[in-house]
């Protein structure tokens, strides 16, 4: 017999998979809505929920902005960070100036834009977490997680430790940096610590300041507004008496997932304008990551609830992007079959959404 409970509940869901499906399909029993988040589009659950979001689980700011209309949020898999679910219900605030995202084009399959004459510069995208930090006259006042680009969670108690509290010199600098300026960069920590660019998100979330402090992180700056100069390496030089700036080194040291193209005359920038999630006048140029190669050393089957077995990989351990892995999903019968896996063989593997492990071939 059918049941239904009364009521206009959101059940969230971090991660979509089958165990995530099992879930929905309780769900559907009861009157109420669900919303499930996921790395991989091909996820399981994304036509079963009345909303899926696809986005990356270990990310702070999405995470956070996932859970802000739930009743209740439940976790599918066990590979998110529990400081940011704890957090998802926070007062955020509003950056001066809205940060907008990146278009990403992958190098031989997508075309880059065209900017025709406009001067282009070129960047190293780091891969970290992205901040606004807002000075009034030049006084260090407020620093935000960039959220959803339009509002964030205030985290100033900790970045005014790694930032400078003044940017004034005298009265060339008051007059540089007079009114509202908001800085946007980039928080990284050195490719030596395991899962860097977690490290540097988790940090962000961190209650004990003092810990914070603790860690190896640097601000690395990448723009200014309302702008200074005429062109963007201008101000970016401008910036470097007092900022760590994307411009001026390769930050080879730190984590990074591609090269930034960007237009560096600021009329011909604005002129260009943007879309709701990202500015016509920069992109993020990236390449496909490559998979590990390891052995398939057995396979684990599982019965669910719903009666659906599901095979997963036990692999001899290998790390990718600084994360141990040792198991992934199998999917079914069918697609052992189709790759021709047996026990014993070498496998690619890559990580989903640079979180899920994934077999994708035989080697």
């Amino acid at each position: 017999m059918m049941r239904f409970f009364s009521g206009q509940h959101t059940i969230g869901i971090l991660g979509g998979g089958q165990l995530g499906k099992m879930l929905l399909n309780i769900t559907r029993q009861w009157d109420i809505r669900t919303k499930v988040m996921d790395p991989s589009d091909q996820s399981p659950c994304k036509i079963s929920c009345n909303q899926f979001v696809q986005a990356d689980l270990m990310d702070y700011d999405a995470v956070i902005k996932f859970g802000e209309d739930l009743d209740i949020l439940t976790i599918e898999i066990e590979n998110v960070n529990t400081d940011e679910v704890g957090s998802a219900t926070d007062s955020r605030f509003k950056h001066p100036f809205q940060m907008f995202s990146l278009q990403k084009v992958f190098a031989n399959e997508d075309k880059a834009p065209d900017w025709g004459k406009d001067a282009a510069v070129t960047t190293t995208k780091l891969d970290g977490a992205a901040v606004s930090i807002t000075y009034v006259d030049g006084i260090f006042h407020q620093a935000l997680t960039r959220g959803d680009g339009v509002a964030g969670l205030d985290i100033s108690d900790k970045i005014r430790h790694i930032v400078p509290k003044v940017l004034e010199t005298g009265q060339t600098g008051y007059a540089l940096f007079s009114g509202v300026r908001q800085i946007t960069g980039e928080v990284v920590a050195p490719k030596t610590i395991k899962n860097s660019r977690n490290y540097a998100a988790g940090a962000l979330n961190l209650k004990d300041v003092d810990e914070f402090k603790s860690r190896d992180l640097t601000f690395i700056a990448y723009g200014i507004q309302p702008y200074i100069g005429e062109r963007w390496l201008e101000d970016m030089k401008l910036l470097d008496n007092w900022f760590n700036v994307i411009s001026m080194g390769d930050w080879n040291e730190f984590p990074n997932d591609g090269i930034v193209f960007r237009v560096d005359s600021y009329r011909a920038f604005d002129k260009l304008g943007h879309t709701s999630h990202h500015p016509r006048g920069a992109y993020a140029y990236k390449t496909r990551a490559e998979g590990v190669v390891t052995k398939l050393l057995d396979v684990e089957w599982n019965t669910g609830k719903s009666g659906v077995i599901a095979p997963t990989g036990l692999l001899e351990p290998i790390e990718i992007n600084g994360a141990t892995i040792s198991r992934a999903t199998l999917h079914n019968i069918a697609f052992i079959d189709e790759l021709n896996l047996e026990i014993g063989c070498n496998v690619e593997v890559i990580r989903s959404g640079e979180i899920i492990p994934k077999v994708v071939r035989r080697v």
